[in-house]
């Protein structure tokens, strides 16, 4: 929401583009006075822990459980923790805790926050809001899939252990025969898919019921905003932490189990030399975090202005890496398990008659089937789950984790879209309008759209969005006024390792990882992975030319705000609202911090300023006591009095 300019300032021209410092600090006074008043009508948190499980829930998510154990499993194991340790240290608990920072001091969403610093910036704030809508559209499909096999684990057996008969012929359905009981019903049953992209195919009604009932779970926990969201976390935020415990104690019980961990944390430090393993680790901090989303902004703006946003920043980034680690071993137990099982059945038919015993290639190659994404989730795991004693509980405890996991995480995308746009739009409307566009993910192609939105609405435009959200507070607002405001936020100085890191550090290596996920999408024609129903198997395929543009036009849309912003301000000129012939425009009065002696003068300057003589305030919204009004003149000159 928009913070109200001076009472004697009617047409709003300190909102202009060069922010004078009566306006911003004025603004932020009475920020800062309703943040501890009760004449701010500002939600807050009930309390610290409540704001903690919505941030851990928030970033905390699906990626923790199938994406980081894949990472690990194809990059070194513990070779790849190590370097992933390293840039979450350098580069995500750093960019993590100026978002914090910024949503907790301005006190706005990600439109306001970055608009309070420039106009000019206003881009990169809508640009999160598209970026966290086209992401709410295919989360919110992965939970639908979440609530179908759920319901499914109410039964015995269940109905993916066995490759089902047909009824004519009183055979095993071929596609089943010819991949798997699991592969089968998810590509067959769940998802009714089609062999490409190309073919539509008709909706499919059951995902269509499982998506309306997902949208509906979220409009019911955001209708009332964070008050109602955060008691959902008590749950959704904790639930996933029992499930992940109870599974670890059970699989450490298992046959394989030794050999799954062995596999996990063998390093191979020889893969730091490749530079697609130092992108792959970068995205996955950057992604694991929730970077550039507006979430984090926005969740923090809800937090008293003294909070301390520093520990924050270092608390929810040490737990989002533990749960990654639980998250893995949990993984890596199950899929030794399931290995282990497979290449037993495997010698039991075949062993004897070649003269063979297993070895530790039989288990590495069956356990890096199905380790990757949604074959994690819906084929490896529940193929895994059919063997364990009791099956339909731990399916059903599985599928309410992954189904909580999904909710925590988009209950913060919602955030991220509905916090900046409060005043314009209703919860229920977005909601709707999420469920209607959505159903382009339940037709029979739909999986492929999911993958397609999956891989490029979000990553490139992000990462664009941080580029420009870290050039803004090291270089325009300038990092050690950044660090100065945090310092009287917080009452104590945070080391100054975080200028150069912010100023160099993390913005160089934003940039190229940005180079880089350009370079690949220009030398690798983008591909997705299609089911053959004829084989029974997954074969990678290229898109085809309507769908690049379609991927291309996910990339611009999300990103074309930041430019257009700065265009139409550019435009503008910078200039304040006209003033009518015959008026005069009220003078603005400078404030200056209180807290010494004399007052420090403000050498930093925006090169968004038009008025380069002008100095500007800080955005921090402190009290009204830490300031007093200085004389309009400047030294040497005498002005004439105004009578204000």
């Amino acid at each position: 929401m928009e913070k109200p300019p001076l009472p004697n300032d009617e047409d709003g021209s300190v909102l202009a583009e060069s922010r004078s410092d009566t306006a911003l600090v004025a603004a932020d006074e009475e920020g800062s006075a309703g943040a501890d008043g009760p004449e701010d009508d500002r939600p807050a948190w009930d309390s610290k822990l409540q704001y903690v499980l919505a941030q851990v829930g928030f970033s905390v998510g699906l990626g923790n459980v199938w994406r980081f154990p894949y990472l690990c499993h194809q990059n070194g194991g513990g070779a790849f923790m190590l370097l992933y340790v390293l840039l979450l240290l350098i580069i995500g608990v750093p960019l993590f805790f100026m978002e914090l920072a910024a949503g907790q001091s301005i006190r706005q969403g990600s439109i306001g926050v970055w608009k309070h610093i420039s106009p000019r910036l206003a881009g990169i704030g809508y640009s999160s809001c598209m970026v966290c809508f086209f992401v709410a559209l295919y989360y919110n499909v992965i939970i639908a899939w979440s609530l179908f096999y759920m319901g499914n684990s109410f039964q015995y057996p269940l109905p993916w252990e066995q490759c089902p008969v047909d009824m004519i012929s009183n055979q095993t359905v071929k596609e089943c025969a010819s991949s798997s009981p699991t592969s089968y019903f998810w590509f067959r049953k769940a998802l009714d898919i089609s062999d490409s992209i190309d073919q539509s195919g008709e909706f499919n009604p059951i995902m269509t019921g499982c998506l309306l009932a997902a949208w509906a779970l979220v409009c019911l926990a955001m209708i009332k905003g964070i008050k109602s969201s955060a008691k959902v976390m008590y749950f959704s935020s904790v639930f996933p932490y029992a499930v992940l415990i109870c599974f670890l104690i059970r699989g450490v019980m298992l046959d394989g189990a030794v050999e799954g961990i062995k596999y996990m944390f063998y390093p191979k430090l020889e893969i730091w030399g490749e530079v697609q393993v130092w992108r792959q680790a970068a995205t996955q901090v950057f992604f694991a975090l929730g970077l550039g989303y507006g979430s984090v902004i926005a969740y923090s703006s809800y937090n008293p202005v003294h909070n301390n946003c520093h520990r924050d920043a270092i608390m929810v980034s040490g737990i989002n890496f533990m749960t990654s680690v639980l998250a893995s071993l949990v993984v890596f137990v199950v899929l030794g398990f399931r290995a282990k099982n497979i290449a037993l059945e495997w010698y039991s038919h075949y062993g004897n008659l070649l003269g063979s015993n297993i070895t530790d290639c039989d288990l590495e190659r069956e356990m890096s089937k199905g380790v990757e994404g949604t074959g994690l989730a819906f084929i490896a795991f529940t193929e895994a789950m059919a063997l364990f004693p009791a099956s339909p509980f731990w399916s059903t405890l599985f599928f309410l984790m992954l189904l909580n996991l999904g909710l925590s995480t988009m209950f913060g995308t919602m955030q991220g879209i509905l916090t900046p746009l409060m005043d314009n739009f209703r919860d229920i409307v977005t909601c709707i309008l999420g469920f209607f566009i959505g159903l382009l993910f339940t037709q029979r192609s739909g999986n492929y759209f999911v993958t397609m939105f999956d891989d490029y609405s979000a990553t490139l435009p992000l990462i664009i969005v941080v580029v420009f959200e870290t050039f803004s507070v090291a270089w325009i607002y300038g990092a050690d006024r950044f660090l100065d405001d945090v310092e009287v936020m917080l009452h104590w100085r945070p080391p100054v390792i975080y200028c150069y890191l912010w100023k160099y550090v993390c913005l160089l290596g934003m940039v190229g990882l940005l180079a880089a996920s350009l370079l690949r999408m220009v030398f690798k024609r983008p591909t997705y992975t299609a089911w053959n129903h004829t084989m029974g198997s997954e074969t990678s395929l290229e898109y085809p030319g309507w769908a690049l543009v379609m991927l291309s036009m996910l990339i611009i849309v999300a990103s074309l705000p930041v430019p257009i912003g700065y265009l139409l301000s550019f435009l503008r000129g910078g200039r304040s609202l006209p003033v009518e012939e015959g008026e005069i425009e009220p003078p603005r009065e400078r404030y200056s911090k209180c807290n010494s002696a004399e007052p420090e003068p403000n050498n930093h300057h925006s090169p968004l300023d038009e008025d380069r003589n002008r100095p500007r305030s800080t955005f921090l919204p402190l009290g009204a006591e830490h300031y007093r009004l200085l004389p309009q003149q400047e030294e040497g000159e005498e002005e004439e009095d105004t009578g204000l």
